[in-house]
């Protein structure tokens, strides 16, 4: 918690409105949801991340989303970086 840190993988679900959104990243050992604020990578891009990580955060501040995705732990994006295959 409170420090940035990195995961790489791909993004096997992604959800965005007028350029903020959630993706989430299969790192081979698990997922993670992650809120951006500048744009999210399509669906299959493999990814760099680089966030922080918090607990019990309210997506729907940010954009409305399914529920499954609308609380829990995610990672608020500082900086992506998306290659498709």
């Amino acid at each position: 918690m409170n420090h940035e840190v990195g995961i790489q993988g791909q993004v096997v679900e992604s959800f965005s409105v007028l350029g903020r959104g959630a993706y989430q990243v299969d790192d081979g050992t698990g997922r993670l949801w992650v809120v951006s604020e500048k744009g999210v990578p399509r669906k299959g891009a493999r990814v760099a991340v680089k966030g922080r990580i918090r607990d019990g955060f309210d997506l729907g501040s940010v954009v409305r989303l399914p529920e499954p995705i609308s609380s829990g732990m995610v990672m608020i994006e500082s900086s992506h970086k998306a290659k498709w295959d």
